[in-house]
């Protein structure tokens, strides 16, 4: 009975090619789609359960009031881990990790002890022991324990090893920024971090053990610049170990501490709790949590998972409504096969048996062509996404798992099919007489409206995406970011780096040049420094305000651009201005400070004269404020080297910058990125979201457009001898293709009335999380609604139109 049934399966997928053919190839699309976006989600949910026990691993957050809002960072200060592994009971390990660029982690020059190459590279992070053990992974070289106990130890990835060194790289040592005073010991050889792991961007883990970074700082509870873990003993209440540890932290050390300092204790800091996140949901679950100059690389966020479980359940769901669709319109071409299988003494199982068998053959044969599209677009998709997805081949349930959903999906798109086409009366099919059924009409132009008001959405959802990062890219920022070339790895040279700038001046398309890393624009390896600031004279009286402290020189303002509006720039020829300060206005707000704000002090327990003010700049990402308060002040920083230039010859210009760089530094090569492309960088994520919606809007529509080219194949068919007769009566063929595609035209216009809503609401949804966002514009919604018009009429007007321009006669004649 089977092998009957898939030989009626394949004999009417040949005879009735075009149909085959939609359905097929709106699943395998799907299908594809639905693989790739799985993939995505695996990847995502997946972080950090390779390490064992992640259960009892958990990331210390500190929550305070902020106002209205609550403000969450993980930030901590240098003692937080040793005292709460002594004091609390229920910790078994604790541990820190210092990703900040202030002190060294980033990027850096790095070179092998006795040769004379230097190579910039990044990855570098600050760790203790104790988070190799929390975060184990397979050793290549050297032993893992104790590896970061001492001084000056540094265990480095395999492909770092494989990359600098030639066989065992443990015992080597390395210099970085070259400074060779102080060499680093490669202790062992660790596989590389996946990148579903918290640790993933890291290539280089220096050991914690050495030397406090300032006189006091591994005792200093007021300096927050570690993030903590905490691994809890097996069987420890969790609840109970929270409330210890946010005891301990808060009443017993943090604020205590302050009080003997004389620091002012605010409500905030009374109120301010610690808070226990499971390590498997760092990566899902931080959306609300300042990782502000904390972190590597951009976190995930949950809602979006949800966003893409939810678009490839959409996406297939349209696929099944196309099933749907052609089975139940291709009804009274099954009818006489069912009359006369039902006279000659089929049941209505043994028929909906056999169509079952026809949907799953479909869905099999679309799971194949589907596999292979997926490995087809995964580069594209990896593209996309910013991931390194992998489709896997060798997991044990993977291809088992899209067997079983296949089968599933094609018991689920058959199943109305073949309920309705099996209970088709026999003497009713053989006589020719109408076996369709005017509720299958009806649900028919509901599932067209479906999956087009789905895929209008997802137009919708793009060009609002598409113009929220064009607003980004395009908003006047307060400095110029354009034709500014950034070099990075300067410190090999730090003391010719004046000689240097003086040379790169020289160039004729060269405006001006800056030395320092302080950069209005967050690259890979610029630094940031949070400071509380005071008016001086009211430190003892007020909390004081958070505020950057950059150090700069006397080009930084005309190379970015910075509008000076009150008083002057610094001049290192005046010995008082290396005591001078340039503030921006959010600073002189945030302080109070109003009238004439020059010749005024300020402190953040050194003490500065302001000698100029500028306007505000947006310096961090736009989704947040945007605009901090800043204190600029003369000093050298020179690790990063910035060029503005002024020429549109940048091919020319670069390679002049390189001769001169070659001159300086010929065994270290030139590493150098555009400001204006850093930042771009910053809205990857959502670059990242406007190009995915895009993609998925373009499948959607047009697994829906197949689907809409059968059905008008299907009614121009049925409709041949009315066209005839209405042609012979004097009907144009204008008035006939507005007669044939009206009615589709229609299910379009009440899919967009359907879908204006749903998308109006879920973008103004994303675009909250914006602090500087567009304004919905309503012709985003006509225009999706228009290219969704243009879809279905260009799909179906090629049939239309070929049924239209057919000769009447050919139609008429059997009548």
């Amino acid at each position: 009975m089977i092998v009957n049934n898939l030989k009626i399966a394949w004999r009417n997928m040949v005879n009735n090619k075009l149909y085959s053919i939609i359905k097929i190839g709106g699943f395998a699309f799907s299908i594809a789609i639905c693989i790739l976006i799985m993939l995505y989600i695996r990847h995502e949910t997946s972080y950090d359960k390779m390490y064992p026990n992640m259960n009892r691993v958990f990331r210390l957050i500190v929550s305070a009031p902020d106002g209205d809002k609550v403000r969450q960072t993980f930030a901590f200060p240098a003692p937080a881990a040793k005292t709460l592994q002594e004091e609390i009971p229920s910790v078994e390990l604790a541990g820190r990790v210092l990703p900040n660029t202030l002190f060294g982690a980033g990027s850096n020059l790095f070179t092998v002890n006795g040769r004379a190459e230097n190579y910039l590279d990044k990855g570098f992070v600050y760790a203790d022991q104790s988070i190799l053990e929390i975060f184990p992974l397979p050793v290549v070289q050297g032993q893992l324990s104790h590896a970061l106990d001492k001084p000056n130890a540094i265990v480095i990835t395999k492909s770092r090893a494989q990359k600098y060194f030639k066989g065992n790289a443990v015992g080597q040592t390395i210099y970085l920024n070259n400074n060779k005073n102080v060499l680093y010991n490669i202790t062992a050889v660790i596989d590389d971090v996946p990148s579903n792991s918290s640790l993933y961007g890291y290539d280089y883990f220096i050991s914690l053990a050495g030397e406090p970074f300032y006189p006091g700082e591994q005792n200093n509870w007021g300096a927050t610049n570690y993030i903590t873990y905490v691994k809890l003993k097996e069987n420890a209440d969790i609840a109970n170990a929270q409330r210890s540890i946010s005891k301990n932290y808060i009443q017993d050390h943090y604020i205590l501490l302050n009080k003997k300092n004389g620091m002012k204790i605010s409500p905030e800091m009374m109120q301010s709790t610690v808070l226990l996140q499971n390590a498997l949901d760092m990566h899902l679950h931080s959306k609300n949590i300042s990782e502000y100059g904390m972190a590597t690389q951009c976190q995930g966020d949950i809602k979006m998972v949800w966003v893409f479980a939810g678009i490839a359940f959409f996406i297939l769901l349209i696929a099944c409504i196309n099933f749907i669709n052609l089975s139940t319109a291709n009804a009274a071409t099954r009818a006489k096969e069912i009359g006369i299988r039902k006279t000659i003494g089929s049941n209505r199982r043994t028929l909906i048996f056999q169509f079952m068998t026809e949907a799953i053959c479909y869905s099999l044969i679309s799971l194949l062509i589907g596999l292979l599209l997926a490995f087809l677009l995964l580069p594209v998709f990896n593209n996309l996404a910013n991931k390194a997805l992998f489709i896997p081949w060798t997991v044990w349930y993977f291809v088992p798992s899209l067997i079983l959903s296949m089968l599933f999906i094609g018991i689920l798109a058959g199943l109305y099919p073949a309920l309705y086409l099996s209970g088709f009366q026999p003497i009713n099919a053989l006589k020719s007489k109408s076996v369709t059924n005017p509720k299958s009409s009806l649900l028919r132009n509901g599932l067209v409206i479906f999956q087009f008001a789905t895929s209008i959405i997802l137009m919708i959802s793009a060009l609002i995406a598409n113009q929220q990062i064009s607003f980004m890219l395009n908003k006047d920022i307060g400095f110029d970011k354009d034709q500014v070339i950034v070099l990075r790895g300067i410190t090999g040279i730090a003391s010719q780096a004046k000689e240097l700038k003086n040379e790169l001046k020289a160039i004729p398309t060269v405006s001006d040049v800056s030395i320092g890393d302080y950069l209005p624009v967050q690259l890979d390896g610029a630094k940031r420094n949070g400071n509380l600031f005071w008016a001086k004279g009211k430190e003892d009286l007020e909390l004081g305000e958070g505020g950057q402290f950059w150090n700069i020189d006397e080009s930084y303002l005309t190379t970015f651009g910075l509008k000076l509006i009150a008083g002057r720039n610094f001049d290192p020829h005046i010995a008082s201005d290396s005591s001078g300060a340039i503030v921006n206005k959010r600073m002189l707000a945030d302080l109070g400070i109003k009238g004439n704000p020059i010749g005024v002090q300020i402190t953040n327990g050194m003490t500065w004269t302001i000698i100029g003010v500028v306007d505000d700049f947006i310096f961090e990402s736009m989704k947040d404020e945007g605009y901090y308060p800043v204190c600029m002040t003369l000093a050298n920083s020179p690790s990063m080297l910035s060029i503005k230039t002024k020429s549109t010859e940048m091919s020319k210009t670069l390679a002049d910058i390189n001769t001169v760089w070659n001159k300086f530094s010929p065994n270290q090569k030139i590493d150098y990125n555009f400001l204006d492309a850093g930042f771009a960088d910053l809205y990857q994520d959502v670059q990242r979201t406007k190009n995915i919606f895009s993609c998925f809007a373009f499948v959607a529509i047009f697994v829906a457009a197949l689907g809409l080219f059968g059905l008008a194949t299907y009614v121009t068919q049925q409709r041949t001898k009315e066209i005839g007769v209405r042609k012979v009566l004097g009907a144009s063929s204008i008035r006939l293709l507005k007669l044939l595609s009206g009615d589709f035209i229609k299910l379009v216009f009440v899919a967009l009335i359907i879908a204006t809503p749903v998308a109006w609401w879920a973008m103004n949804q994303w675009l909250r999380d914006f602090n500087y966002r567009i304004e919905i514009n309503w012709f985003y919604f006509i225009l999706a609604g228009l290219s969704a018009i243009l879809v279905a009429f260009g799909t179906i007007s090629y049939q239309t139109w070929k049924v239209v321009r057919a000769n009447p006669v050919e139609s008429l004649r059997d009548e």
